[in-house]
């Protein structure tokens, strides 16, 4: 019953005077919001071009800019060495003033040192702020750098060490002409180029098995001095993909100073002997019986001989170190150098030794050891080459030569360590394309 009065109560017509109410109380409640309303409107019939617009300037009071101290008034200036600068010139476009630039000249330190400008290369300069010269820079070589200071009235010099940033770079290419061609598009050094040359050799023809689509990675040494490159170190790993063959090798120090590039299992890539110690020459005695020039008989000649200019220089066909190197009967001068295992090779009839060359002395595959000459029994410049295998002499252009000493077992497990990082990053390159030629 209470629903039905309610919806009765809702239905019924209300009273004029309650209607009358509830409209007055409507009404006032809407008069703010039409105030509000009417605060941002504009009156009626109003004109807005008759309205005067003026524009007003005021000169309102800065602040005094404060004095801030210098803690220097030196400055580092550099420059780049331009194609026919002077030192003169040079030091001018560093600001220092023509007074000291005429003491530098004069100085026997300050101009012997600078003296050889290479164009390209940075000089740097402290100056004062009347252009007096404090002291220069200049970066001689990739370890060295020149510090010339004034003291007094003259200037004095001193090379010290130079700040380098070592790091490790890693860069990819693909072949389109040619090894050169690819690494100068991907900013690889030459030097670089030539090593991963040099590392493949005995596996890649690179004048004759190149394709285009080879592909090769990188990783490598370099050194920084002030962000440019001033060298280049070893390449610590690369992979070379050659008409589809994937070659790897990873460069390994063992704890005697050994080094070399080995395969990621440790084969060694080095060919463990060169055929000939001379780089260029010709045969003009092999190894066999032959009539003896001097004396004048027939006996077997146990080595071969290398006909050569005197002075050309004789290398090392391997890794080892000198038994012995002086003057022995028949021979003249000659080096004899112990190999690993049973192998060891003798180079007779020398003019003289390269420095350093001595009983005892380490040796690398491809070092100068010495000069053709003629002593000892010959007639006339050659080199007398032989190859021993447990002290006898065996034909060196026939004898089976081993391809490569593996790494020492004792140090494969230091191989090992070393080579799986190496390997990771290689690993990374893989699949990438960081520059091509096309």
């Amino acid at each position: 019953m209470q629903n039905g009065k309610d919806s009765i109560l809702a239905q019924t017509p209300l009273p004029d005077e309650r209607k009358i109410r509830l409209r007055w109380l409507i009404g006032l409640s809407s008069l703010p919001l039409f105030g509000m309303v009417a605060a941002f409107g504009i009156a009626p019939d109003t004109d807005a071009r008759h309205v005067q617009v003026k524009t007003v300037v005021e000169t309102l009071p800065l602040p005094a800019a404060a004095s801030i101290p210098l803690a220097s008034e030196n400055f580092w200036r550099e420059e780049k060495i331009q194609r026919g600068d002077t030192i003169a010139s040079l030091l001018s476009r560093l600001s220092v003033n023509s007074q000291d630039i005429s003491e530098f000249l004069k100085s026997a330190q300050g101009a012997a040192t600078l003296q050889q400008l290479i164009p390209g290369k940075t000089v740097e300069a402290r100056t004062s702020n009347g252009g007096q010269l404090l002291s220069l820079r200049y970066l001689l070589n990739s370890d060295m750098v020149l510090t010339v200071e004034k003291q007094g009235d003259s200037f004095a010099a001193v090379e010290r060490p130079a700040t380098l940033e070592n790091r490790v770079e890693m860069k990819s290419a693909t072949i389109r002409s040619s090894l050169f061609g690819a690494t100068d598009a991907a900013n690889i050094p030459d030097a670089i180029a030539t090593q991963l040359a040099e590392i493949f050799s005995s596996e890649i023809d690179f004048h004759l098995d190149l394709r285009r689509g080879d592909r090769f990675s990188v990783v490598y040494e370099t050194a920084y001095n002030k962000g440019a490159l001033v060298k280049t170190g070893h390449i610590l790993a690369a992979e070379f993909v050659n008409q589809g063959k994937v070659y790897r090798a990873v460069y390994f120090k063992d704890r005697e100073g050994r080094d070399g590039y080995y395969t990621p299992d440790g084969k060694n890539l080095k060919k463990a002997f060169l055929r000939s110690p001379l780089e260029f020459s010709r045969v003009t005695s092999g190894f066999s019986m032959r009539f003896h020039p001097v004396l004048k008989t027939w006996r077997a000649h146990k080595g071969v001989d290398y006909g050569a200019p005197i002075g050309t220089k004789v290398r090392a066909v391997a890794d080892g170190m000198v038994a012995f190197a002086g003057s022995q009967r028949g021979y003249g001068n000659i080096v004899i150098i112990q190999h690993n295992g049973q192998y060891s090779t003798a180079y007779g009839h020398l003019k003289g030794f390269a420095a350093g060359v001595r009983k005892g002395a380490k040796v690398n595959q491809g070092d100068t050891i010495a000069y053709v000459g003629m002593t000892g029994m010959s007639t006339g410049p050659h080199l007398h080459y032989e190859f021993r295998v447990a002290g006898v002499q065996r034909n060196p252009l026939t004898v089976a030569i081993p391809t490569a000493f593996p790494i020492a077992p004792k140090y494969r497990n230091d191989f090992l360590g070393q080579q799986k990082p190496l390997a990771t990053k290689l690993d990374l390159l893989r699949g990438t394309n960081l520059a091509s030629l096309e």
